[in-house]
């Protein structure tokens, strides 16, 4: 889905407030940002409906890991925002699968080494367009630190595909029928700041280590990290959907929530599920 700009700044205010606005360029272990992460932005592709495919590459040093746009209790979101938007009503990050990994106990998800993020643009004007911005994310070795890192390009009018972006296209999750799932069900029980949600689908396995993430299309809606079990053909999970302002049980549509399993071999996305 194309985000509106609005909807990407307010995103990142948000996430400026959660982190107490940090300096662009951290420090850790006497390394900077710098020396740990470089961002760059891929020009790509005008596409046939008039969108721009471009792609953002995360190169990390070695050992390094970056984050998901849920990335756990032990990570930081990756988020892009866009201070120089003349000719763009809106993007869309093309996410490619994550990876499951553990730090000091804490699960996270992200990305180790290097990814290219596919970002879609939606143009309001043709030819050459301009883009400047930022990115905010956390890269992480034993520890985290949180980055800010000007992002700045041209999109060009062409139309040659880029093949690394379409690499990166290729890697995202499959679709429920693709992998040969069933419909998703959702159970919703009251808890005292929100609501308890039980995920159940039929699946075929994603390969060991599956993990079950659930989300709320509004990022201002926090959503717990899910308790994951396979039994045989079905997989379950619980997490907890708790509101901003005034916790309490809420109207909750289920067609807003999209359920992701992350398994070694392959990750699969379902959007919403029925009662």
């Amino acid at each position: 889905m194309i985000q509106t700009t609005r909807s990407i700044i307010a995103a990142l205010a948000a996430f400026a407030a959660l982190l107490g606005a940090p300096p662009a360029l951290a420090q850790f272990e006497g390394r900077s940002a710098a020396d740990v992460v470089e961002v760059s932005l891929l020009p790509g592709w005008r596409m046939q409906n008039g969108n721009h495919m471009a792609g953002v590459r995360i190169s990390l040093a070695p050992g390094w890991k970056t984050y998901w746009r849920a990335p756990g209790e032990g990570g930081v979101p990756t988020i892009i925002t866009l201070t120089e938007a003349s000719g763009i009503d809106g993007m869309a990050i093309h996410w490619p699968s994550p990876n499951v990994f553990y730090v000091n106990g804490m699960r996270s998800i992200g990305y180790r080494d290097e990814v290219i993020l596919p970002v879609e643009f939606a143009l309001s004007q043709q030819g050459e367009v301009s883009i400047a911005g930022e990115i905010d994310l956390g890269v992480c070795l034993d520890v985290c630190m949180p980055v800010t890192l000007d992002l700045v390009g041209l999109l060009p009018p062409v139309t040659d595909r880029v093949h690394e972006i379409g690499l990166a296209l290729s890697d995202r999750p499959l679709t429920a029928t693709e992998a040969g799932a069933g419909r998703a069900t959702c159970a919703v029980q009251p808890i005292a700041d929100g609501l308890r949600v039980t995920v159940s689908v039929d699946m075929p396995t994603t390969g060991s280590d599956e993990t079950l993430v659930l989300e709320h299309r509004n990022p201002g809606i926090w959503v717990s990290e899910a308790t994951t079990r396979r039994e045989g053909a079905t997989i379950r999970a619980v997490a907890d959907v708790i509101p901003p302002g005034r916790p309490g049980p809420f109207p909750l549509s289920r067609s807003d929530l999209r359920i992701t399993v992350i398994g070694s071999r392959m990750a699969v996305e379902l959007d919403g599920c029925t009662g």
